[in-house]
């Protein structure tokens, strides 16, 4: 396939694209604007590929867009493009505004324009949380964050041009993803650096949020398959194998990566923290995609990439990262 990635530079995207180019052929191109947290390091393995292009600019910008549609000649648009971290949309919504209602909706109107599918990258977290059980795609939207309640807004308007202009829209909707190039303001790759530092490992609260974890690389593949096989209009969530609660996982990184559990200082709780997350994958497994990573495995992975790659991370802990990390935890990196 011919495809337009956009927010391809990011943890996930960049995962996706380096499946895409890599190991099945297809002709990319990413557009990005390159925020804090889209690098070109995401690409260093494949950015001189004959398959691969990358374009600077935003989903916000209809030139941009319209532009990069007519280098990569898509057969289909990708969306990963947003701003991601619940934190940050407490402090500054406004960008979250304007990357997941304006940006999606440029990206809408040009699909529509060349009768393009178009597939939408959502997050679990438009469900808001749940005691027991798990969401599936028919369960009700609410949001409880600016994060979350952007992204369900960004969800809706998808559908709406699947209804009203018979746009092959999909939306597919993932559980907490980790794996390497994740950017460290996210509980995986903070706690890992952090331990190997000897920093706090800061917990929220009491640490019993329980996540649906799943690897990147699954799903990269879960949105690949959706979009070769999913239907129009359709939602499909994309849930991992395996849930946790946040304090776990620290402490299983803390005994990976050698570190003490004395580092570890629950700190004052994020505004409005949703307790529980769970997907329901049966949708997309009746497609025949499957989770093959499980968690104990690509922790293990991840925190022998991170030990691995000072070379990635590195520029992040001594650049503006350092400034966010006081702000919002309230103490400085070793």
């Amino acid at each position: 396939m011919k495809l337009l990635v956009c927010g391809g530079a990011g943890f996930i995207g960049s995962t996706f694209v380096r499946e895409r180019v890599l190991e099945h052929g297809d002709v990319v191109t990413v557009l990005d604007k390159l925020t804090y947290a889209g690098r070109t390091e995401n690409f260093h393995d494949f950015a001189e590929h004959p398959s691969f292009r990358f374009v600077r600019g935003a989903i916000e910008d209809a030139g941009a867009v319209a532009g990069a549609i007519e280098l990569a000649a898509p057969d289909a648009i990708v969306n990963f493009a947003a701003e991601t971290h619940v934190d940050r949309s407490i402090a500054e919504p406004d960008a979250f505004v304007r990357t997941h209602a304006l940006g999606t909706y440029v990206l809408l109107e040009a699909a529509r324009a060349r009768e393009l599918r178009y597939v939408q990258v959502s997050t679990d977290e438009v469900y808001g949380s749940i005691e027991s059980g798990s969401f599936t795609e028919e369960s009700p939207l609410r949001p409880s964050s600016p994060y979350s309640a952007t992204k369900t807004g960004a969800d809706l308007l998808v559908q709406s041009y699947f209804h009203t202009y018979e746009l092959p829209a999909l939306i597919v909707r993932g559980s907490n993803n980790y794996g390497p190039y994740q950017y460290p303001e996210k509980l995986i790759p903070l706690m890992i650096l952090n331990a190997l530092h000897g920093d706090k490992l800061p917990v929220y609260g009491d640490g019993m949020q329980v996540r649906n974890w799943i690897h990147a690389g699954d799903f990269g593949r879960a949105i690949a398959h959706v979009l070769e096989h999913g239907v129009a209009g359709e939602v499909y969530n994309a849930g991992g194998p395996d849930e946790e609660a946040n304090i776990d996982v620290v402490r299983r990184i803390v005994a990976a990566t050698g570190a003490n559990e004395s580092q570890i200082e629950h700190v004052r709780d994020r505004p409005g923290h949703d307790r529980r997350y769970s997907l329901s994958s049966a949708k997309v497994r009746a497609l025949g995609w499957e989770p093959r990573v499980r968690f104990a495995e690509g922790l293990e992975q991840t925190v022998a990439w991170y030990r691995d790659n000072a070379w990635w991370w590195e520029p992040i802990r001594s650049g503006d990262y350092r400034a966010y990390y006081e702000r919002q935890y309230g103490s400085a990196l070793a």
